[in-house]
C-alpha cells in the first residue's frame, strides 16, 4: 500500500468518525451528514479489505450489499430491497459497501423504452437513499469511468488503487 492511499484512507476515517460527531449536532436540514467514497481499480488491488479495515478502525460493522438479494427483474422490487439495505444499515449504524458498484450506479441511458426508464429510476432512487443516508457509503468499482456523472458529483473521496508493480510480500 503507498502511503498516498494510506494517508486517503486515513482521511475518509478521520472525517467519518469525527464528522459523525459535528453533523448529529445538526439539524437534517443543515448540512448531509453522510460520507460516500468510491474505491476504484482492478480486481485484487485491496478495495474490499480497505473497506473492512475501515469498518474496524470505527468499530461498525461493514455491511457487504450483495447485488443478487438486491437487484431484480420485476418493476419496483429493487427499489423495495434498496430500502431494506439503507434503513437495516441505519439501524444498526453500519458502513454500507457496494462492491461491483458499477452494476447499480452505471451511467443512465437515453430512454428508448419502458425498460431505460425503470432502470433510470432506480438509479435515482438510490440516489436519493444515498443522499440521506448518515453514514459511511464506499462504492468499489473497477473503474470510475462506467459510473454514472451524478454519482461522481456526490463523491467526497476518490480512491484509486493502482495494480501492484512489485511483488509486495
Amino acid at each position: 500500500m503507498t502511503e498516498e492511499l494510506r494517508q486517503q484512507l486515513q482521511q475518509i476515517a478521520d472525517m467519518a468518525a469525527h464528522g459523525r460527531k459535528l453533523f448529529s449536532s445538526r439539524k437534517r436540514t443543515d448540512l448531509r451528514g453522510g460520507i460516500t467514497a468510491l474505491f476504484s481499480g482492478p480486481s485484487g488491488t485491496g478495495k474490499t479489505m480497505a473497506a473492512e479495515a475501515l469498518a474496524n478502525h470505527l468499530k461498525l460493522d461493514l455491511y457487504r450489499i450483495d447485488l443478487s438479494q438486491v437487484v431484480s427483474k420485476y418493476i419496483g422490487e429493487t427499489e423495495k430491497n434498496l430500502v431494506r439495505v439503507f434503513d437495516k444499515a441505519e439501524k444498526n449504524d453500519s458502513v454500507l459497501f457496494f462492491d461491483e458498484a458499477d452494476a447499480l450506479f452505471g451511467k443512465r441511458t437515453g430512454v428508448r423504452d419502458s425498460h431505460d426508464r425503470y432502470a433510470n429510476i432506480e438509479t435515482n432512487h438510490l440516489l436519493q437513499r444515498m443522499d440521506a443516508y448518515d453514514g459511511l457509503v464506499i462504492l468499489a468499482a473497477n473503474k470510475k469511468s462506467t459510473l454514472d456523472e451524478s454519482i461522481i458529483r456526490r463523491l467526497r473521496f476518490a480512491v484509486d488503487f493502482p495494480k501492484s508493480t512489485r511483488d509486495e510480500t
